[in-house]
């Protein structure tokens, strides 16, 4: 029998704004509004867009050894993230490979988690199992989590939340938002300025309406936020990283501290330093197929001679760069910006050339 969909506190605002609802991560989530992905993309890079992201995990972690016990687990520095700060880092496995990618915040009495929604039960179970005493977790069952992304996102939350726009990217404050009080951080995933509100599940809908009552502010789906995170080149956990892709594989070793690379501890330290060291045969990279087919997600990326020597894991059409962009391993030799590689789309083979991710500028507000 299959499992009955979730869904989050936002469910009827969606299906009231005509919503087309699917199924993703168990639960039912809008992929897209009646103006559709291309306008919402488009949308979001001028103005501002509301996405509802309540299916990601939000985890709290109390205990006297807290910092210790998540560096335990992950590659990230927290013993260095000062208060009302935030980290991306990553939950590794004994082999190196990523277990799921997460948002770290410094509150204060606690740690922040914000962790995705396909590997949240697993995220749990991992984090019971191996932070040991001193630190506590709890899963936040009471909280939703809204994405206001867009470059008119910052004077639009503003009008309802003064002081929101001190926030500098990856910084976080608790404000009261016209009465609600919400975590805000100033993060998200678009390559925008933008904020993620974790918000009282009661209260969500009646933040979201008001806020897409404000002239900046539409709604996006699904389908938006993955053209906007592909062209600003941000990986997607089970598609551009998973158990078998390490941070270093990833390009992800910038989230990896000078200290957390010497003194290791984490899971697989061994392996990721050793990769550090020597290299690794295969890397993430950007690429921008030279004609006007996209190359879509396991599409095999070919040699010269028609070899496949990587595959695809992200791609489609980029709105904003007005053409197909695409994510994918290559052989490390071939990683390098200006590589020429193949595509092979729908067993014709299609020139392509390995380019410097981001595909568009990321616009985060920076102090």
């Amino acid at each position: 029998m299959t499992p009955e969909l979730l869904r989050t506190p936002l469910f009827r605002l969606h299906l009231d704004l005509g919503g087309r609802m699917v199924p993703f991560a168990g639960y039912e989530m809008p992929v897209q509004y009646p103006s559709g992905i291309l306008a919402e993309h488009l949308f979001t890079r001028t103005s501002a867009s509301l996405f509802d992201v309540s299916h990601m995990g939000q985890v709290v972690i109390r205990g006297d050894r807290r910092v210790a016990a998540l560096e335990a687990l992950v590659p990230g520095d927290i013993e260095a993230l000062g208060e009302g700060r935030i980290r991306y880092t990553q939950f590794t496995n004994d082999q190196g490979g990523i277990k799921d990618d997460l948002m770290v915040t410094n509150a204060g009495d606690h740690l922040f988690l914000v962790i995705n929604a396909a590997c949240k039960d697993a995220d749990i179970a991992h984090l019971r199992a191996h932070l040991g005493g001193g630190a506590d977790l709890v899963l936040l069952t009471d909280r939703a989590l809204l994405a206001l992304q867009g470059p008119k996102a910052a004077d639009a939350l503003a009008r309802f939340a003064p002081g929101v726009a001190e926030l500098s990217f990856m910084t976080a404050g608790t404000f009261d938002v016209g009465g609600i009080v919400c975590l805000i951080s100033r993060s998200g995933y678009t390559g925008e300025d933008g904020f993620e509100l974790s918000v009282p599940a009661d209260r969500a809908e009646e933040l979201a309406r008001r806020l897409l009552a404000e002239p900046e502010i539409r709604p996006a789906g699904l389908g938006a936020r993955d053209s906007l995170r592909l062209e600003a080149g941000l990986c997607l956990y089970g598609s551009d990283i998973d158990e078998t892709t390490s941070p270093v594989e990833a390009a992800l070793t910038w989230s990896i501290s000078k200290r957390r690379r010497a003194g290791g501890g984490f899971p697989g330290a061994a392996v990721v330093q050793e990769q550090l060291a020597t290299g690794v045969g295969r890397r993430l990279v950007g690429i921008r197929p030279l004609g006007k087919a996209p190359a879509r997600a396991h599409t095999a990326i070919v040699d010269d001679g028609g070899v496949e020597i990587g595959v695809v894991t992200s791609g489609g059409f980029g709105p904003s760069v007005g053409g197909p962009v695409a994510m994918g391993y290559v052989p490390d030799p071939l990683s390098r910006p200006g590589s020429a590689v193949g595509l092979l789309i729908r067993g014709v083979r299609h020139d392509a050339e390995v380019v410097a991710l981001p595909f568009v500028p990321h616009r985060y507000h920076k102090v």
